[in-house]
């Protein structure tokens, strides 16, 4: 699934590219060495998001996944040299908290799950806070727009998922072994290009955001989505959830919006 993702948004940036949306990179031998490790973690941070996608439940793994505020200020910090106050520590706490009660009273709990989730945080924050490093390069010529940026990483995602597939799945992955599972293989065909478009324009329109604003914004911006994308899995799964569960997402998204509001009143400090 991955690979197919990944290769769909390839095959939208040639196309962007062969059609003059938007001019095209000249890289030298320097930017895609340091393009790379980011592609490597865009690469891993979205198996792992599938992974745990294919464990638990899709509220579960969005539960978990916001506590990307906590990964990015300790990244932020360590790469970016950017202190957080007192006050925007303390909002970090009902999130941790939050997953911490949502993980305990989860249904479709597995530890698979669980670290995949949080694995991809940990991916996923700091091709975030390193490309940022990149969109706003201190030489010209080492600077990147952000729409060519997240390009190039994808195409080199998607080269670096091709042989994991291979060894993952084998050459039996093929529309022939699709068939003979029983699988209605237009059905399938379909929706995985309608998943993969959506990937690549959600991914697309993150970068354009994270060009703009910190990378710990962009990460509180990225946790709003969870609300809308909790409420309706749940609803259209018939996911499970208990008080204990529902109160531990709560305090989870109440500490992103709680954090969200410290930043906007101390816009110089993360």
């Amino acid at each position: 699934m991955t690979a197919f993702q990944l290769g769909f948004g390839s095959l939208v940036i040639f196309f962007m590219w062969a059609a003059r949306l938007h001019p095209a990179p000249k890289l030298s031998a320097a930017q895609l060495a340091r393009i790379a490790p980011l592609a490597a973690g865009h690469m891993l941070g979205t198996v792992f998001t599938n992974m745990s996608l294919g464990k638990v439940a899709v509220s579960f793994t969005h539960t978990v996944k916001a506590s990307e505020p906590f990964f990015t200020v300790l990244l932020s910090a360590f790469f970016l040299g950017e202190t957080p106050s007192l006050l925007v520590l303390g909002s970090l706490v009902p999130i941790v908290g939050g997953v911490a009660l949502a993980s305990l009273t989860e249904v479709s709990f597995n530890w698979v799950g669980f670290w995949s989730a949080m694995a991809s945080n940990l991916l996923n924050q700091t091709r975030n806070v390193l490309s940022k490093r990149l969109l706003g390069g201190q030489q010209e010529e080492e600077s990147m727009d952000d729409i060519n940026l997240f390009s190039v990483i994808t195409v080199l995602s998607f080269l670096m998922s091709c042989p994991l597939m291979l060894l993952a799945e084998g050459v039996k992955f093929s529309p022939a072994y699709l068939q003979s599972t029983g699988l209605n293989l237009p059905e399938l065909c379909v929706r995985a290009a309608l998943a993969g478009l959506c990937f690549h324009g959600y991914q697309k329109i993150s970068y354009m955001i994270l060009a703009r604003v910190s990378p710990v914004t962009h990460s509180v911006a990225n946790c709003v989505k969870r609300v809308v994308v909790i409420v309706s899995s749940v609803l259209f799964f018939r996911t499970p959830i208990s008080a204990v569960n529902a109160l531990g997402t709560g305090a989870a998204l109440g500490g992103v919006y709680l954090y969200s509001r410290l930043k906007k009143s101390k816009p110089k400090s993360i």
